[in-house]
């Protein structure tokens, strides 16, 4: 079996990767930059999701329909944040990374600060695409240090972990928003979230090191092997397992930020006794008893569903690749029937039980997409292979997946005469079924994936 072939014809390849990282720095400083970038990766998921938990505060004090929520939680954020990615990546194969991580940083945590002020719904609107515009130069570059700071055979597992920042992220976010909102007003839980940002900016700026400023090898691989942006589009645009992993990513992040920004308010809206009664036997308000439920489900679950799906992929896929693509298929179908019987069933406090189910399942993918997007390209093309699998993850799934669902929540809620309750809980029962198109694709993606990989 063969596991890697030559790149295409007409690009500039480097030297093969080798099972060692690039970098010649201790094995403490690498576990210190992996914990600095996942740290950074939750402070960048925290001021992304923390507006989940405050949708339905902001709704009431604002007066917004259901599609405006989608709207403001998705697509104003996501294009942006998909666009300049890809740019920022084509400065990212050249410039100094940490750099830009930094400056990044710093840009989003000051507008999530100042969504504080928003006085009505457009200036929230644009608040959130300042925070969009700063997020989008912090994955793309910190994939492409990642890479550089980890052997071969550890790829998935350590882009895993980088991705563990998602359901922290989103715990930290759900927790905080709601107990802050709870006892100050949403307004203060956009301050909150805003400050930590800084601090991570600072450690980015003043302790995160750029591998190619030592590495006079790798630093000569990118002059004579950089590669254009066109070059890149065209080199895969012959790898099918790059677009297979694509479109399933895509439709899953279509059900998870679609999802996000109405699991509260569905809670709110069918289980309104119960969640109240729970939430009083805490001392805490809904919102606040939700942030916390749903963020430690979630959060945790999530958590370890991306460690397990990047350990898995790392020690099967060393004996063969097509075991990257198994788990998040097999778990892009379990998880359809099993939301389901979450939002249908009459039990708020059993419905989130099983939604921790749902928190594993739905992390599953991270490492093996992440590991397998830088895979299937050569070094020098990295960074903007990265910023294009996320520009087409985030515009269909975080600019879209919101919008969509609050406008099928409006639709079954108003059209069908449903009303809201009933409205949102269709509406995530519709939006849910798209797995079944992940499973396909991720299926796909097992029959080309050993050909594809290069690297």
């Amino acid at each position: 079996m063969s596991e890697s072939v030559s790149p295409g014809a007409g690009v500039n390849s480097p030297p093969a990767a080798s099972d060692t990282p690039l970098v010649p720095y201790t094995a403490a400083y690498r576990r210190y930059a992996m914990w600095l970038l996942l740290g950074i990766y939750v402070i960048n998921f925290l001021d992304r999701q923390v507006i989940n938990i405050l949708a339905e505060p902001i709704k009431e004090e604002l007066g917004l329909a259901d599609w405006q929520l989608g709207l403001m939680s998705g697509l104003a954020f996501a294009v942006f944040y998909t666009f300049l990615g890809i740019p920022i990546a084509r400065l990212a194969e050249r410039k100094n990374r940490a750099v830009i991580i930094g400056s990044a940083v710093t840009l989003w945590s000051a507008f999530t600060a100042l969504c504080a002020i928003a006085g009505n719904f457009w200036q929230l609107i644009i608040f959130r695409i300042g925070v969009g515009v700063g997020e989008a130069g912090c994955t793309p570059p910190a994939h492409s240090l990642i890479v550089d700071y980890t052997p071969k055979e550890k790829r998935a597992s350590a882009l895993a972990f980088y991705s563990m920042g998602t359901p922290i992220g989103g715990l930290l976010g759900l927790v905080m928003g709601g107990i802050v909102a709870d006892a100050y007003g949403w307004r203060a839980a956009f301050l909150v979230a805003g400050v930590p940002g800084l601090v991570f900016a600072a450690l980015a700026f003043f302790t995160l090191k750029e591998p190619r400023r030592l590495i006079a090898e790798h630093s000569g691989r990118i002059a004579v092997a950089s590669a254009t942006f066109g070059e890149t589009v065209a080199y895969l645009a012959k790898r099918n397992t790059f677009w297979y992993i694509a479109v399933a990513a895509a439709i899953k992040a279509f059900i998870g930020y679609g999802h996000a920004p109405f699991t509260a308010s569905f809670f709110l809206r069918n289980h309104t006794a119960e969640i109240a009664a729970l939430a009083k036997s805490f001392g805490l308000g809904p919102v606040g008893f939700l942030g916390l439920a749903l963020g430690l489900i979630s959060g945790t679950a999530g958590a370890i569903g991306s460690w397990v799906g990047g350990w898995i992929a790392d020690k099967y896929g060393k004996n063969d690749l097509r075991a990257y693509m198994v788990a998040p298929a097999i778990a892009s179908l379990v998880t359809i029937p099993v939301y389901i019987l979450a939002v249908s069933i009459d039990s708020a406090s059993i419905a989130l039980c099983i939604l921790a189910i749902n928190g594993f399942l739905g992390t599953l993918w991270y490492g093996p997409v992440y590991g397998t997007g830088q895979s299937v390209v050569p070094p020098h093309m990295r960074a903007t292979a990265a910023a294009l699998l996320l520009f087409i993850i985030n515009l269909v799934g975080l600019g879209l997946g919101p919008l969509a669902v609050g406008l099928l929540s409006d639709f079954y809620n108003k059209g069908m005469g449903m009303g809201a309750g009933e409205g949102v809980r269709w509406a995530l029962i519709t939006s849910t079924m798209f797995g079944l198109i992940a499973f396909a694709c991720f299926w796909r993606a097992r029959k080309t994936i050993r050909e594809d990989t290069v690297s």
